[in-house]
């Protein structure tokens, strides 16, 4: 006698790790569809400071404006101005329009992760200081074991937790089948603003190598530093600081400029962010009952909007789940709606190491002369909608309109949210 197949089970909870920027936005969306959401964060606390992020065009903008925070992040944002390439000498050879580097509107990770939080952690469960140790993938759930907590169950997971992704370790395999180095590395700290920078930044070329000093608002006794440089991929521990501090001193050793004076705060820096630039690549986004998110999936370390990206494929991955409801048709509705916007973003940040450390003084120079002709009045228009095309190539679906526009209308009316 035949089997009758079993009905989907449609997704009552979610756990989402990872608290940065695309599991909060999914946590928005999903507790508003009326999902029960946990999300798991291995930072004992929500984590401040981090990169300046930027949003452009339509479809960041629609979706921030569908949150209600769209004034929020203008409220906050940094107000950056030019940035300026100078030569060793601290000379002007090419500046950049503030919305090349910064878009729309900018806003630190840190601060858009805290609007965030303040807006779903009402209805959201957030566990600071734990991380998920392993996955059951079953037909009917997720059991998931803590290395703090409990075991728990859930009907689907969802890896937001960055480039280095744990979930997708956990669920795919080991990161070296997906990451792929794109032959560069980036480091960032702060440092005392001696030049009095007042946001703006002024960044030094030598070939294949890139420092800046830049101040973006907030504390006018601090700088930030970016150092970009060329490297065959290299061998190191991802969590040992003092390490990274070798490699960048060995590298920037010899420069003039400013660099003596940032490898003196490198040297005493805290706080130091060290990465590869590097992309993920796969062909799925999602296997059984586990899906990913933003940098997890299909991330750039810098260069490819990534945190627009995130944003905007949070809203169609709970708009797919709460019009699909069973997590197969959810999670391939939202693989269709995302890859080819994702694989855009991608496409555009591999330029980005490139860009900012061209390897040779003959590109240094090429490099300067194509931005001068690009920021040029009669070319300004052009430029800027080259720098926003990519961000723009999604059509976004009115997912459950009515249940959003009742749930927002509850919140504005309780203050909760502002309305879009």
């Amino acid at each position: 006698m035949r089997e009758t197949p079993r009905e989907p089970q449609r997704i009552r909870t979610v756990l989402i790790s990872g608290a940065s920027i695309a599991g909060p936005s999914l946590a928005f969306w999903l507790s508003r569809y009326g999902y029960t959401v946990t999300v798991v964060e291995k930072a004992p606390a929500l984590r401040g400071g981090g990169f300046a992020v930027d949003f452009r065009g339509d479809a960041h903008r629609t979706v921030l404006q569908r949150m209600g925070i769209w004034d929020e992040i203008h409220r906050q944002q940094t107000h950056m101005g030019v940035q300026t390439f100078v030569d060793t000498n601290g000379t002007e050879q090419v500046t950049l329009p503030a919305d090349f580097m910064s878009g729309e509107v900018e806003i630190f990770r840190g601060d858009l992760s805290r609007i965030l939080y303040e807006r779903t952690r009402h209805n959201v469960e957030y566990v600071f200081g734990d991380s998920i140790a392993a996955l059951d993938d079953t037909e009917d759930e997720v059991r998931v074991t803590f290395e703090r907590s409990a075991p728990r169950s859930f009907d689907v997971v969802v890896g937001a937790d960055g480039l280095h992704s744990n979930v997708r370790r956990l669920a795919f395999g080991d990161e070296s089948q997906f990451l792929r180095h794109l032959g560069y590395y980036v480091a960032g700290f702060d440092v005392p603003n001696h030049l009095g920078l007042d946001r703006t930044a002024q960044w030094l070329n030598a070939p294949g190598r890139a420092v800046s000093l830049s101040h973006y608002g907030g504390d006018p006794a601090k700088a930030g530093v970016s150092m970009v440089f060329e490297s065959e991929e290299l061998t190191y521990d991802r969590r040992d600081t003092a390490q990274h501090k070798q490699i960048l001193t060995e590298r920037y050793a010899g420069l003039g400029w400013e660099v003596p004076t940032v490898l003196e705060g490198l040297d005493t820096t805290q706080d130091l962010y060290f990465d590869a630039i590097a992309q993920v690549h796969m062909e799925r986004y999602s296997k059984g009952r586990v899906v990913l998110l933003g940098d997890a999936g299909y991330g750039a370390t810098m260069g490819g909007m990534g945190t627009g990206l995130a944003v905007v494929c949070a809203y169609v991955l709970a708009g797919e789940i709460a019009t699909h409801g069973d997590h197969r048709a959810a999670f391939a509705g939202y693989e269709a709606e995302i890859r080819e916007f994702a694989k855009g973003c991608q496409k555009t940040a591999k330029g980005a190491g490139g860009f900012l450390a061209p390897p040779s003084e003959q590109k240094i120079r090429s490099r300067n002369r194509t931005y001068r002709m690009l920021t040029s009045r009669f070319l300004s228009g052009f430029f800027s909608k080259m720098t926003t095309k990519t961000a723009e190539n999604i059509r976004l679906k009115d997912y459950p309109a009515a249940v959003v526009r009742s749930v927002v209308a509850s919140t504005v009316a309780s203050g909760t949210v502002t309305a879009a």
